[in-house]
């Protein structure tokens, strides 16, 4: 027996990934790539030392920095994650993509289009693979709605309609960088969730958003700012004099009327201040044949409409689920999949692509990240002269 066979076969070198960024999404990024076992967290880089090393050690990663351009040169380091405020996106990705890394960036992919569409240049002529993290695609039930109206199953779509809404904005004590347009860009809400809705109604019925009319309102015209660091979804409250006001420039609601493709229209509404509302995604499509209707505080239930039978309401189960969509469901009928999840089925495809360069995108590129912002720049136009506008 041969020393080949004693260790058995040799195994494929693990990809390494650097997470750039140790908040909330921060997180969320380390514990998706540990899920795919393929790749490797290998190092942190925050906005100073003490941050990414303190970060490092919670999460089990050796190798920390308080500047993200010492890890670029390392040629170890396949991938890097951006998940640090919008503001930073663009120079980070810039960089990252300059020393021949492929790029994983949260969205908004950056603060303009024409931001956007000079990282694309730059992977193109790179041959990097690039993604815009709109993970919210990859809930399976919202795969299995894309496969059933690609197959006809709600005939010619005519109407959308949906919200997202959250509350964590509600007060006035309720402060995050996102507030503030010079860490997060000109729109909050609408940028921070309502791409995340328009991202997947595109993507659900294969039609693009045409126009807009939009009404974009902040409630909150000044805000109590902490003294200190708190985190995203944190809630907390503090004592009067640990705060400071500031004045806001970013809209808390907006609401906007929507054209699709040559004649489906909409509507939806977006909010940061939806008293009781935590996390909800809702979406409903209207078709000639049937329609769709899915709330992402409740992921795994798809409610389906008719006119001339009775309605239904499908649990996530992969054995009954269209046949192209049953990939994006990794555990069995009954077993909940939920918005960690989503993380690691875009993680997964965009590794696919790193280690083999032939297989077919399925995942949301930088293309992607381009078109909603030109979706957001649509929309806050449109608002500042309260008319309908093309989408570029």
């Amino acid at each position: 027996m041969n020393r080949r066979t004693l260790s058995g076969p040799r195994r494929k070198r693990k990809l390494r990934a650097a997470i750039f960024g140790t908040g909330f999404v921060g997180r969320l990024h380390v514990e998706g790539v540990r899920r795919l076992g393929t790749v490797e967290v290998v190092a942190i880089a925050a906005s100073d030392p003490v941050k990414a090393r303190r970060f490092a050690d919670e999460v089990g990663v050796n190798r920390s920095s308080g500047d993200y351009r010492e890890l670029l040169s390392d040629p170890a380091i396949d991938a890097v994650h951006i998940c640090t405020p919008n503001v930073l996106h663009f120079p980070m990705a810039k960089a990252t993509m300059e020393t021949g890394k492929h790029v994983l960036c949260e969205k908004p992919l950056a603060l303009t289009s024409a931001q956007a569409q000079k990282l694309i240049r730059i992977a193109r002529e790179r041959n990097l693979v690039n993604c815009t993290c709109h993970n919210l695609r990859y809930y399976p039930q919202v795969q299995n709605m894309r496969r059933l109206c690609e197959a006809g199953e709600l005939g010619e779509i005519h109407s959308v309609q949906g919200t997202y809404s959250q509350d964590w904005l509600l007060y006035d004590t309720d402060y995050n960088w996102r507030i503030e347009s010079r860490l997060n860009g000109q729109s909050r809400t609408f940028a921070d969730i309502g791409t995340h809705w328009c991202d997947m109604v595109e993507h659900i019925t294969g039609l693009r958003i045409t126009s807009l009319c939009a009404d974009l309102n902040t409630f909150h015209q000044t805000r109590r700012k902490p003294k200190g660091s708190v985190e995203t979804f944190a809630g907390n409250a503090l004592p009067p004099g640990d705060y400071n006001d500031i004045p806001i420039d970013t809209e808390d609601f907006g609401a906007v009327l929507l054209r699709l493709g040559d004649k489906a229209c909409g509507a939806m509404t977006v909010s940061q201040i939806a008293t009781g509302r935590k996390n909800r995604l809702f979406v409903e499509i209207y078709g000639t044949k049937g329609s769709f209707a899915w709330d992402g505080e409740r992921p795994d239930e798809l409610w389906i409409g008719r006119r001339s039978s009775v309605n239904s309401l499908s649990i996530k189960d992969p054995t009954l689920m269209s046949e192209k969509a049953r990939s994006y469901a990794d555990l069995p009928a009954g077993l909940s999949e939920g918005y960690d999840d989503t993380f690691k089925q875009l993680f997964r495809r965009f590794y696919q692509s790193i280690a083999d360069r032939s297989v077919q995108i399925e995942y949301p590129t930088f293309e992607d990240g381009l078109r909603q912002l030109h979706i957001i720049e649509t929309v806050l136009r449109s608002s500042g002269k309260k008319a309908w506008m093309k989408v570029e």
